[in-house]
């Protein structure tokens, strides 16, 4: 059995405020809300689970079921809809289902919009995924689906890196199966609706001797800022947490980078290997289940409607999304998990890498609030 070592304070903890004052908010409007899912479904959903993207000219939101399209000043131009008319008439009737678990991203290489739901009806399971046809997100869509055979691909997440979109789940299997599901759809051939897009796929099975620790928090694809695209045949760096205090053998903290490599020809190749693990910082990825005492201390409960659970009852895992910027052609990652935030930097001696150990990989990091009474989320 492995003992947590406990909380022995935050390094990272930032203690003073910016001198320069946030500005306010360019567009403050109501988004969708539960209330749409009752008026659509006759019931509510919790966890809502609320997912948005910002394109040029709208911003597209979706919750567990529904989703709507907005234009920049807040007007809605659609919705609420139902999230499984996307797939009306598909050849998988399963993506018609009120589902969930929806992500929208926005391609901003291509400007096309990718809406997203898994299915739950089984026993074969599909993350099904809807890109538009224009940058016009009220428009047409392409609509497809990737099976992930028995096993149910919980918390899907999804990313940007070139010529892929990459997805990573956390499956469980019929009986006791558990690991992580990463795959990469075929990009280019989705943007042009050819209904023979090609997936790679990997299963990261937690079972296996040792890989548990290694996979247990799940993990994040990568999602490219700006409009710098990697270079060709640079791999998609993936990012999870290792927490000691987790329950599932882990016997150091760690945040762990796995690399991934696609190639699109004839019969693709891929791979996905376990690149390196970032040991010299604190980390907690248990943060929200800390001892009363130390989050009384530093991390100070925030205050909570009476019907929102409470953060000790949300499991530990990075939440959406692992920005990579191309900055130069050096990859620069930053992630967000709740008020903490990394940014890490790939050695200038490899060029094809995120990262390397043992130095210089890790260039800001630190925590939000200060100290200053006011509670943020991150």
């Amino acid at each position: 059995m492995v003992q947590s070592k406990g909380y022995s304070g935050d390094a990272a903890l930032q203690t003073l405020s910016a001198a320069v004052a946030i500005p306010s908010p360019l567009a403050n409007f109501e988004g969708l809300s539960n209330q749409d899912n009752f008026n659509i479904f006759g019931f509510r959903v919790n966890p809502p689970d609320p997912n948005g993207e910002v394109g040029p000219n709208h911003y597209v939101e979706m919750i567990n079921l529904v989703f709507a399209v907005y234009d920049k000043n807040g007007n809605r131009l659609l919705g609420p809809v139902d999230t499984g008319t996307l797939w009306s008439g598909f050849a998988i009737p399963d993506c018609t289902d009120p589902s969930g678990d929806p992500v929208v991203l926005y391609d901003q290489l291509e400007d096309r919009w990718v809406l997203t739901q898994f299915t739950t009806r089984g026993p074969i399971y599909y993350n099904c995924v809807a890109v538009s046809q224009t940058g016009d997100p009220t428009g047409a869509y392409y609509r497809y689906a990737f099976s992930t055979g028995v096993n149910f691909p919980d918390y899907p997440k999804y990313g940007l890196w070139r010529n892929s979109y990459i997805i990573t789940t956390r499956e469980f299997g019929p009986t006791i199966e558990y690991g992580i599901g990463v795959y990469a759809l075929e990009r280019d051939k989705m943007l042009e609706g050819d209904p023979n897009a090609r997936v790679v796929s990997f299963f990261l099975d937690g079972n296996a001797p040792g890989m548990l620790p290694l996979v247990g928090d799940g993990l994040l694809p990568p999602d490219i800022d700006g409009r710098t695209k990697p270079a060709n045949g640079a791999p998609a760096p993936l990012v999870g947490t290792q927490d000691d205090g987790a329950g599932y053998g882990a016997t150091f903290d760690a945040l762990n980078i796995w690399e991934l490599s696609v190639k699109w020809q004839a019969n693709p190749t891929a791979s996905i290997v376990l690149k390196t693990q970032l040991l010299d910082l604190p980390l907690c990825a248990d943060f929200p289940r800390l001892p009363s005492a130390a989050r009384n201390h530093q991390h100070r409960t925030v205050p909570r409607h009476s019907l929102v659970p409470p953060a000790s009852d949300l499991p530990p895992r990075l939440p959406q999304l692992w920005h990579v910027r191309i900055a130069g052609d050096q990859p620069v990652g930053r992630s967000d998990s709740r008020r903490r935030w990394r940014a890490l930097v790939r050695d200038p001696a490899d060029r094809r890498h995120l990262l390397r150990l043992p130095a210089g990989h890790i260039r800001t990091w630190g925590r939000h609030p200060p100290l200053d009474g006011q509670h943020r989320a991150g």
